[in-house]
């Protein structure tokens, strides 16, 4: 566990350098541009109104001279992003790939923001009957052994990387990277969105982030039917891009966000997203623990 009072001091310290560099302003030579923010995010951070409805205003207000350019892209892309230097910020949900890009080098703040769990959605009818499971993994071995339809992102991005994980810990794929076998399994490569749109179009089953399947509303005839187990949930973190790696990464303007995504105000604005427009929680604040992906 990350002693809370370090990471104050610690951003304390990136925050006054962060507002020093931003006073200096514009672009060096081959160097940040640092009145311009490029944050790479997942794509239910945005397609849930997290983003654009609360984290976004707030922070232009705290900082009117940063202009905040979100790519909203899958986890596994998002990261990639950083590796190539296109992004200066990543605010990710895929811990073992996080992992590895801090073990590269290739970020130097790595902080944990909020959490929620996935849900496994599907017909009313729930042929595989896997609203009777006792984890998601025996649920995923329910759905596998009736043959029912699963749609899949197939994108890399953090929820693809869990479902893999999931039919790993199943017994249906021999390694986690490999995909299940059969013409009852498929792919859209493609978003959270799009992907609940085609298992809704085939009443099939999918895996998805809480906060995107309440956003689709009522577009998609889907229900939940299995969620809130240990080993459905979503770790969401914000990493800084290393500047010593990409030199145009505007690392100042990435530690004021990482700083005001794990502050306060920024923790509350997490936590209180979705009572209004959903009458629940979608996002537990948590900034401080961060726990090794086992």
């Amino acid at each position: 566990m990350i002693d809370k009072a370090v990471i104050s001091i610690v951003l304390f310290g990136v925050v006054a350098l962060a507002v020093f560099a931003a006073a200096c302003g514009g672009k060096a030579a081959d160097g940040p541009d640092t009145t311009t923010l490029i944050l790479a995010t997942t794509t239910s951070v945005k397609d849930s109104g997290l983003l654009d409805e609360a984290l976004l205003p707030a922070f232009a207000a705290k900082n009117p001279g940063l202009e905040v350019k979100a790519v909203a892209v899958g986890s596994g892309e998002a990261i990639a992003m950083g590796e190539r230097g296109e992004a200066d910020v990543l605010f990710v949900h895929s811990p073992a790939d996080e992992e590895e890009f801090m073990a590269a080098g290739q970020g130097t703040l790595r902080l944990p923001v909020a959490y929620n769990f996935y849900k496994i959605v599907g017909p009313a009818d729930d042929p595989a009957g896997i609203a009777g499971a006792a984890s998601a993994e025996e649920a995923f071995a329910m759905i596998a052994k009736s043959g029912s339809e699963f749609v899949s992102r197939g994108d890399a991005s953090g929820t693809n990387k869990k479902e893999l994980k999931l039919w790993n810990a199943a017994g249906v794929t021999a390694a986690p990277e490999d995909e299940p076998a059969g013409d009852w399994y498929l792919k859209t490569g493609q978003g959270m969105g799009e992907t609940l749109q085609v298992a809704s179009e085939k009443q099939a089953y999918t895996l998805t982030d809480y906060a995107t399947f309440l956003s689709m509303g009522d577009s998609v005839d889907l229900k939940v039917l299995f969620g809130e187990a240990d080993d459905l949930k979503n770790q969401y973190s914000v990493i800084v891009v290393n500047q010593a790696e990409h030199a145009t990464v505007n690392a100042s303007g990435a530690e004021l966000w990482a700083a005001f995504v794990t502050s306060p105000e920024g923790q509350k604005l997490i936590g209180d997203f979705g009572q209004a427009k959903y009458g629940e929680q979608l996002f537990v604040p948590d900034a401080g623990i961060l726990e090794t992906e086992q």
